[in-house]
């Protein structure tokens, strides 16, 4: 099928769906979670395949490790599901309600986006998370995965498919895009007249050439260089944790921390700290030479690339800084604007901090883990978004509706 065509069948399905109730949506998602339990080995099976084609083509096991699905995975994307049912439906929400001079009620009200694109690459979980929110949020997505979880991508929206038709929702309420090449992504980012927003969600190249190519409305997602800056205030201890969990706990996640900065009065005492909780997961560290008279030879000479990178990996950069505005400046220069974090018991300190650094998640003394659509009580996400315009860090339902505006009046004229 052409894309052209998935368009227009997206276009027919968006007019159902953008009426239908909470509680057919909600029947929806349950008959999606139902069915991804009952037909769980099935997307085993087809994960299996993804999982061997992976290794042959020399992916990391990190990265494979994303790609893998199990039982427990698959319960856990199910309970996600269950989590969308439980959440406020925005669709219909009355923004805002005033009358005018003239007598006009002017009614701000919160309606679906309509068909939304998503290009994404290896998560298989995504294909669910995505396609739940944004049936429950009213839109329709067409979906674009990357060749790596292609198999298990196809299991997973045939499940859907069948579970929405089994409640009398169209089928093309979701629709994923049978080629992944490039040039199918092309096509997507050009498919004017039929998406209203395209997301992509993947590595930095992924969003650079969504962004530099798209004809289509794009929201940037996804790509997370987060520091930690450990201030001269710290508690040495609280700091070790905080590194340790957002490097170690999930690597290979967009909100996992890739630099560390350290204040040079409390780095002496706080990198070997730090130095030794990284060692329990083989951390490699790329540091400034401050950091290597310190730590000695087992540090890396770090580059600019390196500060710039996001290594989705077990790898950190580090730098010593003489003051928090040094701090602030490294963090602007080579921000993706995800998430940064400060540690210290200094509150003059942390207010200039979230302040002065630009970034959808600013934290103080907690660890870049949580910038995560259900920490923040969003329920699943669709993505973090790094940009300004529309919607900023994690995006659930909300986030995925635009506003139309209901005018009620009894004859006026201009």
């Amino acid at each position: 099928m052409t894309l052209i065509q998935m368009g227009k069948n997206a276009k027919q399905a968006s007019r159902k769906l953008s009426v239908a109730g909470t509680d057919l949506k909600n029947k929806a998602l349950l008959a999606i979670a139902d069915a991804l339990r009952k037909n769980a080995a099935d997307v085993i099976k087809a994960n299996a395949i993804d999982i061997e084609n992976a290794r042959k083509m020399g992916i990391s096991e990190t990265m494979i490790d994303r790609l893998r699905l199990d039982e427990k995975r698959i319960d856990a994307i199910a309970d996600a599901v269950l989590d969308v049912i439980k959440l406020q439906d925005p669709v219909g929400e009355v923004l805002d309600d005033y009358i005018r001079p003239n007598g006009l009620n002017i009614k701000k009200v919160a309606v679906p986006m309509g068909v939304i694109g998503i290009i994404y690459e290896s998560r298989p979980n995504v294909t669910v998370d995505a396609a739940c929110l944004c049936l429950k949020s009213g839109n329709v997505t067409i979906l674009r995965g990357g060749k790596e979880a292609f198999n298990s991508n196809t299991a997973l929206s045939e499940i859907m498919r069948d579970a929405i038709s089994s409640v009398g929702l169209p089928a093309d309420c979701v629709q994923l895009v049978g080629d992944t090449s490039r040039e199918s992504a092309n096509q997507l980012m050009r498919l004017s007249g039929y998406l209203d927003v395209l997301i992509p969600r993947g590595g930095a190249g992924l969003i650079k050439a969504v962004v530099e190519n798209s004809t289509v409305p794009v929201i940037e997602t996804g790509t997370g260089n987060c520091h930690v800056y450990v201030d001269e205030y710290a508690d040495i201890k609280m700091a070790a944790d905080i590194v340790y969990n957002a490097k170690t706990s999930r690597p290979s996640v967009c909100n996992a921390c890739e630099s560390l900065l350290l204040h040079k009065n409390v780095a002496e005492k706080a990198l070997p700290l730090i130095k030794e909780r990284l060692d329990e997961k083989g951390v490699e560290i790329r540091g400034c030479e401050r950091t290597k008279a310190i730590l000695g030879d087992s540090v890396v000479m770090a580059t600019d690339e390196d500060y710039a990178t996001e290594f989705l990996d077990y790898i950190i950069s580090v730098k010593i800084v003489d003051s928090l505005d040094e701090a602030v400046d490294h963090i602007m220069k080579y921000t993706s604007g995800h998430s940064e974090c400060i540690v210290t018991e200094n509150a003059e300190n942390a207010q200039r901090f979230t302040a002065n650094v630009d970034a959808a998640a600013v934290y103080v003394n907690a660890s870049t883990r949580f910038t995560d659509g259900g920490e923040f009580g969003f329920g699943a996400e669709i993505g973090i978004s790094t940009q300004k315009l529309h919607a900023r860090g994690p995006m659930g339902l909300k986030q995925l509706t635009s506003v139309k505006y209901v005018v009620l009046g009894n004859g006026q004229i201009r």
